[in-house]
């Protein structure tokens, strides 16, 4: 038989092997080159470019959501304050007419004087009075005489008709006589009495303390009697010792505004005070026309320093039951359905709330009713603004004050 020999295994020699070993070194090397110069392109190249992609895309988005600011409302307490247009009027005052007819023969006070209750004013010649008044008098000793006569005519005809002397018609002809008499005695001493106060009447005095604000005659002047026709005021006095004001509340603090409410007075003479009075009383009715309430106000005048018919502002100092919220004028919307204020929901979305004004302060406006005191209130919100609109709230930078710089010191000459 014939013998088969085993396959020989070639062996590499030496120098080969390290050569294919250090080949391979290389390749991988080469492989490990590769991936980090992608990885270093993929991290410096494509990631910041992908980032930039991602904050532009989220800019784009926020740039369509509109940003607002917002802010809360102001709370105030109950106690406000209204100010109100009034003139000042005297406590009393009345002008001074004749009651009879004549010439003035003297006046005693002219514009400005300070006169008392009763003092005498002026003094008119009445001699057709004085002449009506001898007259009437005469009139009246011939009434008393004829009386006089009738009435003892009168009692001995009664004595004579209980004897029968005398016919019982004849008896009472004489009683009615003498009673016709007695009334012609009593209208006598009517007409006297009247003409004796129209004689009085000749002499004006001042009903009440105060002051001549007018004096419309002079001596000689015809002087008719009454307030009407050809009558004309002789005399205004005016009591300004105590002084009242009337001045007209609008309807939404006609509850507030009560007697005893303090009040003041400030004049533009006297621009550093103010002067102390209180609500007296109201109309307690709205004017239909102005929707406003008619209010007097009182106050004190002893030294004289206010005088009637200035004009004042009215600080009347009320009490509100209910407490008002105040915002900028800049968080108001007017639309045609009144007007609303944007408020910003929990959801970052617009509602509208109608609210209703009260005072206006100028660059703040009070609103009565229909704010929430918590709510978020957008300032500047733009005439587009609808409800349920998504916005996203920005934060203001807070304002800083620049500091003064310190004046320059004086240069002393020398």
């Amino acid at each position: 038989m014939r013998r088969t020999r085993p396959p020989r295994v070639a062996q590499t020699p030496p120098l080969l092997g390290r050569l294919r070993e250090r080949g391979w070194a290389r390749y991988w090397l080469l492989i490990a080159v590769i991936v980090a110069v992608c990885a270093g392109v993929l991290v410096f190249g494509i990631m910041p470019r992908l980032e930039a992609r991602d904050a532009l895309k989220k800019e784009t988005q926020g740039l369509n959501v509109p940003p607002v600011s917002v802010i809360k409302p102001k709370a105030r307490d109950g106690a406000q304050e209204l100010v109100l247009p009034g003139s000042i009027q005297a406590f009393t005052e009345a002008p001074i007419y004749a009651r009879t007819n004549g010439y003035l023969k003297r006046w005693y006070a002219d514009i400005g004087t300070h006169v008392k209750a009763g003092q005498l004013l002026a003094e008119i010649d009445t001699p057709e009075i004085d002449d009506q008044l001898q007259q009437a008098r005469a009139d009246l000793a011939t009434a008393t005489a004829n009386h006089q006569l009738a009435e003892k005519t009168s009692v001995r005809w009664q004595q004579l008709l209980t004897t029968d002397s005398v016919a019982k018609q004849e008896a009472d002809e004489k009683i009615s006589d003498a009673q016709a008499k007695k009334a012609i005695l009593e209208g006598a001493r009517f007409n006297v009495a009247r003409l004796e106060k129209m004689q009085a009447f000749k002499k004006i005095y001042a009903p009440f303390a105060g002051v001549v604000t007018l004096r419309n005659t002079d001596v000689g002047a015809l002087i008719d009697a009454g307030s009407s026709g050809t009558g004309r005021e002789l005399f205004h006095i005016a009591a300004i010792d105590r002084l009242r004001v009337y001045v007209n509340v609008p309807q939404a603090y006609s509850r507030d505004t009560l007697p005893g409410t303090p009040a003041e007075l400030t004049l533009g003479e006297f621009p550093d005070r103010r002067f102390a009075g209180k609500v007296v009383r109201t109309s307690n009715a709205i004017d239909a026309a102005t929707r406003t309430m008619l209010t007097e106000v009182d106050l004190d005048n002893p030294k004289g320093e206010l005088m009637p018919g200035a004009y004042a502002q009215v600080h009347i100092k009320a009490e509100s039951s209910r407490p008002a919220l105040v915002v900028p004028i800049n968080t108001l919307l007017f639309r045609p359905d009144g007007t609303q204020v944007a408020v910003l929901q929990n959801d970052q979305k617009v509602a509208l709330t109608k609210v209703v004004i009260g005072r206006d302060f100028g660059t703040e406006v009070e609103i009565v009713s229909g704010l929430d005191p918590n709510a978020l209130v957008i300032v500047n919100p733009s005439d587009s603004l609808t409800a349920g609109t998504q916005v996203r709230v920005i934060k203001e930078a807070p304002k800083t004050e620049k500091p003064v710089a310190p004046p320059a010191p004086e240069k002393k000459p020398g």
